[in-house]
């Protein structure tokens, strides 16, 4: 009988489901290179930020990494996930309780007389499950991983926090060299506007010429507001990745001071070691592969073990009574309609889901290197392309200007020729705030400093 007792646990074990391989379709095979060929430096410093040579910048996303609400929450969810991974290691370990049950009473005894009575029994119960076909350990599995994967989210949120204070850094100098050229064109159109009022007044030119003056100076003068609203905006966003309320933000040397940082040189094959969201979904595939192993560990025997000791006093006893037991269980599933069988079907369904977003989460991190790759070369010939075009729009200028003084061409030739260089002026400025967004770009696609 006992031998059959002991055989049971092994002859059910036959009953259980397999467990089946990962698809096959969610492997995958990092390419050799990058598809764009960009000159490239040595490894991303743990502080890329710094590369943009402005301290200010740096001590924003210092700030912001040491006092983001994000960020706070996402410590919150790891300690979370921390604690609940204790809990499931306590299934590894027997438990121990104390009952300390305790009465006093008043009867009648046989003979009419009133009888007191004091009694207690005092005992310790523990209780122990044999793990012996591991349900308990792939819970613990599966919550190590789960934290594993959260604390992986915090540092992917801790990336993007920084790199989206840099980024907004950049447009906040970048809204400032509008500003300052916006200011500056209108005082030279306001010094235009001067003159075109005193030749009008002095009957060397028409009402027209005056009037067309003074629409160009309007025209410049409403810009300045849409600028400065943008700027008020963009302050009070990066007060709020910094953690604080809406506020002035301190600017370092300026838009054109910023450095243009080197493109580093990390092959796609480390790139899967590097980005933090890419060991989540790596993590979070570990979890789900742990929840299949829980999932047909249902199907099998639970052994479990108890045993209790105490004593029985009471005040009609000499002496205390000792008092034990020691007893075991196995519990064995006969027949659950379909309930295991569904559970683990669920738990395949998701690890195939998890191994299929794992391949997500890599094919994208290769795609948002890919693009900013390509953004950064193309804004370099753009840039060599807008450069030329401002020279001969400054050149078209200097002509204008000439012929109109002369008298051999209307004032509206020197307003259009204005028109166009404030328009490369504004396009070169944007350009540049793109090719510096992008470098901040590729260093949150290229997973930050150092590998997680």
């Amino acid at each position: 009988m006992r031998r059959a007792l002991l055989l049971l646990p092994l002859l059910l074990a036959g009953c259980a489901p397999a467990i089946t391989a990962r698809p096959e379709a969610s492997l995958v095979t990092p390419p050799a290179d990058w598809r764009t060929a960009v000159p490239a430096s040595g490894p991303i410093e743990a502080a890329w930020w710094g590369r943009f040579g402005d301290a200010q910048l740096s001590a924003l996303v210092g700030r912001a990494r040491a006092h983001n609400v994000d960020l706070a929450i996402a410590a919150a969810r790891v300690a979370e996930a921390r604690a609940q991974e204790r809990v499931a290691r306590s299934l590894l370990l027997p438990t121990l309780s104390a009952n300390i049950p305790a009465s006093e009473s008043r009867s009648v005894n046989a003979f009419g007389q009133p009888s007191e009575s004091t009694a207690a029994q005092p005992s310790f119960q523990a209780a122990y499950e044999i793990d012996l076909f591991g349900r308990n350990a792939a819970q613990v599995d599966a919550a190590r991983a789960n934290a594993a994967a959260v604390a992986a989210a915090r540092e992917a949120a801790t990336l993007s926090v920084s790199s989206a204070t840099a980024s907004s850094y950049v447009v906040l100098l970048a809204l400032d060299e509008r500003r300052e050229l916006l200011r500056q064109t209108l005082a030279t159109r306001g010094e235009a506007l001067r003159i075109a009022r005193d030749r009008a007044e002095a009957g060397y030119t028409s009402r027209l010429e005056l009037s067309q003056a003074e629409a160009e100076y309007r025209a410049t003068e409403q810009q300045i507001p849409a600028i400065e609203a943008a700027i008020a905006r963009q302050e009070h966003a990066l007060s709020l990745l910094v953690g604080d309320t809406p506020q002035a933000i301190a600017r370092g040397a300026g838009f054109d001071a910023l450095a243009t940082p080197a493109v580093p040189g990390v092959l796609p094959s480390d790139l899967v070691r590097r980005r933090p969201d890419i060991a989540q979904a790596e993590y979070a595939l570990a979890a789900t592969d742990a929840n299949l192993r829980g999932a047909r560990a249902q199907f099998l025997p639970q052994v479990r073990l108890s045993a209790s000791a105490g004593a029985a006093i009471s005040s009609l006893l000499g002496d205390p009574i000792a008092i034990w037991s020691v007893g075991g269980s196995i519990l064995a599933p006969i027949f659950s309609g379909g309930r295991l069988q569904g559970q683990f079907g669920a738990a395949t369904a998701q690890r195939d889901q998890a191994a299929f977003a794992y391949r997500r989460t890599v094919l994208t991190a290769f795609r948002e290197v890919e693009d900013q790759l390509a953004v950064i070369d193309r804004l370099g010939v753009q840039e060599a392309a807008l450069l030329a075009q401002r020279a001969a729009v400054a050149e078209t200028l200097r002509h204008a200007t000439n012929r109109y003084r002369a008298g051999y061409s209307p004032y509206l030739e020197q307003i259009d020729a204005q028109r166009a260089l404030l328009a490369v002026d504004l396009a070169l400025i944007q350009l540049r705030t793109d090719r510096l967004t992008a470098y901040v770009a590729l260093y949150q696609a290229l997973g930050g400093g150092a590998p997680t």
